[in-house]
């Protein structure tokens, strides 16, 4: 499920023929780049992925490892458990915490039922909960700035519940009352419109001219690159295909930015989802994929239209990743011992 460089060569291939031949479709597919997975999403699915190869079925994991339908489907395929709270998990089992970031009450709850516990805490998730709780730490009120209901947010909003307050939008700054409007300090969810956040960030200083936030932005590189890609995609073509899911934050985006930018977007999970009236009239398609997202949905995608008749597939590219985070360090540990005794690892799913 790891999205990999290189694969251009599996995209523009001629593919076999199938019976959607015989209906119509553009003649042109462009994909965005960067796409996909981001360093954070790929160091999650792995996590699992060792996980289960280290220690077997099953595993548990609280919520989704990353947001993504598929990706979640062939975890559980493979042995995964997903849960909502850690509280669901038997005691002294594994859990897995997702990329997305916990509350310190459900580390405490998860020691409480002697659970072995891995998290896979995105690293850019993990600056902002320090953030928060140095901000906390020096008097601030923290006004965060992301959607009610995250996951993400409610892990950040567990790092310091009686500091921080959450805003969406302009008009939620506009209402905002804080004790002291000169010890004000905000913070971001990592997967927000970067547009829109800076517009709120901006009516936050205008309001608390002697507000603080981080040494560098809250929201994660991925997010503004691929924000950055539809802005070019959006450009060139008649229509862009998010491939991701409605509760990823990052893809609901995208499909904001490309449609702000003037061109029709929709998101959908899987390359059969594409509605016939989405295409009429379509000459130039855009495809990108949320940070969630893996190369292979993708590539099925492409190949749906290559078999409707595309002639061309082209890669539009702003900027080269090379973002790698390290693996857990429980997970590195148990992998390096497995090398030095030579266990083979057990073979699951």
């Amino acid at each position: 499920m790891k999205a990999g460089a290189g694969r251009m060569g599996t995209l523009g291939a001629p593919m076999p023929s199938s019976t959607s031949t015989d209906k119509t479709g553009p003649k042109r597919v462009l994909l965005a780049a960067p796409r996909g997975y981001c360093a954070g999403v790929d160091r999650a699915v792995q996590t699992v992925e060792h996980a289960l190869d280290l220690h077997g079925a099953p595993v548990y994991v609280r919520k989704e490892i990353v947001h993504n339908k598929h990706v979640v489907e062939e975890l559980a395929k493979r042995g995964a458990i997903f849960v909502d709270q850690e509280t669901e998990v038997p005691e002294g089992e594994l859990v897995v915490f997702s990329a997305h970031g916990v509350a310190p009450s459900v580390h405490e709850n998860a020691a409480e039922r002697r659970l072995r516990t891995i998290d896979a805490t995105c690293p850019l998730v993990t600056k902002v909960h320090v953030e928060a709780r140095k901000f906390a730490a020096d008097g601030y009120t923290i006004v965060l700035v992301g959607h009610d209901g995250h996951e993400e947010v409610e892990g950040t909003t567990g790092e310091a519940p009686e500091s921080i307050v959450l805003v969406e939008t302009e008009e939620d700054v506009e209402r905002l009352e804080v004790s002291d409007p000169d010890r004000v300090a905000y913070i971001t969810q990592t997967t927000l419109s970067v547009d829109e956040t800076s517009a709120i960030i901006a009516a936050l200083k205008r309001k608390f001219p002697k507000i603080t936030g981080p040494k560098t932005d809250d929201i994660c590189y991925a997010t503004t690159n691929r924000q950055q890609a539809v802005k070019e995609l959006a450009r060139e073509c008649d229509l862009v295909l998010v491939i991701g899911s409605t509760n990823s934050s990052n893809s609901v985006r995208l499909v904001e930015v490309a449609r702000e930018h003037g061109v029709a977007s929709h998101l959908i999970d899987f390359h059969h989802q594409v509605q016939e009236e989405w295409l009429e009239g379509v000459e130039t398609v855009g495809i990108t994929s949320g940070a969630s997202a893996p190369e292979d949905l993708v590539e099925d995608l492409v190949r749906m239209f290559r078999e409707r008749g595309a002639e061309s597939v082209e890669e539009l590219k702003t900027v080269e990743e090379d973002v790698r985070f390290m693996l857990p360090t429980k997970i590195r540990r148990e992998l390096a011992d497995r090398a030095d005794t030579g266990t083979e690892l057990p073979v699951v799913g």
